[in-house]
């Protein structure tokens, strides 16, 4: 099995890059998704957000109020950083459990660890063959936003801000995947990766 991380800053299209892998034969373990899972109702995870944050963090039906928790991280450093703190560690050990039975069942199979917040925790947490990053100038990520997420234009930079610099991402890249253009450029970057991933054989951690 190849283990490559995929990261790339809100806005950039890491999603649409994940997407595309998968189209041409990886198996993808998305942090987003594994996000979802831990905070389930009964979920450890779940009670220390409450304990930490409040009621106000919860839906009526007792599910997280991802949205409204969003709200409060994003608008402090501290409340950021609490929210990393007890998410981060439950994330990382369940996306490489899922990552552990793909290779139980297909010792040959590409996995993409899709990892958003990859360069603000470091590389090493990960057994990775390479690393992806998906790059787009502010201004391209900033319009996305606008058109997909229906941000304002003052929330989409604060959520780019509250992220690691392009540069910062750069530094742990194996690979940079442009995505300044449209699909069908994206598409031409993905093959370029994809053929780069065949190269790959063994997993290597920092």
């Amino acid at each position: 099995m190849v283990v490559v991380g995929l990261t790339g800053g809100i806005g950039s299209g890491k999603s649409t890059v994940g997407r595309l892998l998968v189209e041409r034969g990886a198996l993808l373990v998305d942090a987003d998704e594994v996000a979802r899972q831990v905070v389930e109702p009964g979920q450890p995870v779940l009670s220390a957000l409450v304990e930490r944050f409040g009621d106000r963090v919860l839906q009526a039906d007792g599910h997280l109020d991802r949205a409204g928790l969003a709200a409060i991280a994003f608008a402090d450093d501290e409340a950021r950083r609490d929210l990393n703190r007890i998410t981060h560690s439950a994330i990382r050990e369940e996306m490489l459990r899922q990552a552990d039975a793909v290779a139980a069942a297909d010792p040959d199979a590409v996995v993409v660890l899709d990892i958003p917040l990859l360069a603000e925790g470091g590389r090493d947490r990960y057994p990775l063959a390479g690393v992806l990053v998906v790059d787009a100038p502010l201004e391209v990520a900033v319009g996305r936003l606008l058109a997909s997420r229906r941000m304002t234009e003052a929330e989409a930079r604060v959520r780019i801000a509250a992220q690691a610099t392009r540069e910062q991402r750069w530094a742990i890249a194996d690979l940079v995947i442009d995505n300044s253009g449209d699909l069908a450029h994206l598409k031409t970057e993905v093959d370029r990766v994809w053929a780069w991933i065949q190269t790959l054989d063994k997993p290597r951690s920092g």
